[in-house]
């Protein structure tokens, strides 16, 4: 999998195999054997391509599409699949999504929504850390 990660990876950056080769500092004949599947990158090497994609290093090497088609996220970014809307306005949380954010049963999420973005589910703590560290000039005033 990881010879069609660092192929899609390259397209997507726009970048061609001698630019990789530099910046991984290998030969570009390395960089088409990784590519094709011939040989594979060692450990350093892997980690200065997760660098230079923005990936993470589980991602480059063991990254599948599984047929939908979507690309490898940015490091720190995650799709976990699609829900249904329940008739009441219900949705499931995939298991994966609540063990990467530690959500457990009882938790308050905010809904926040724009109309030309979408919608965001937020956990109440990580918004309540957000909103503790912008204060305004006027907050301070209150303060004292």
């Amino acid at each position: 999998m990881i010879n069609v990660n660092i192929k899609n990876l390259r397209m997507r950056h726009q970048l061609t195999q001698e630019q990789i080769a530099e910046y991984v500092q290998v030969s570009r004949q390395a960089v088409a054997k990784w590519e094709k599947g011939e040989t594979e990158p060692d450990i350093s090497s892997c980690i200065a391509l997760a660098k230079l994609f923005q990936v993470s290093l589980d991602d480059l090497v063991n990254y599948a599409d599984e047929g939908i088609g979507l690309a490898i996220p940015p490091k720190g970014k995650h799709f976990f699949g699609t829900v249904k809307l329940g008739e009441r306005g219900q949705i499931v949380i995939p298991k994966k999504a609540r063990d990467v954010f530690q959500l457990k049963s009882g938790d308050t999420l905010i809904i926040v929504g724009d109309e030309e973005r979408g919608l965001a589910i937020v956990p109440e703590q990580q918004m309540s850390e957000f909103f503790s560290l912008v204060k305004t000039p006027f907050d301070n005033e209150s303060d004292r």
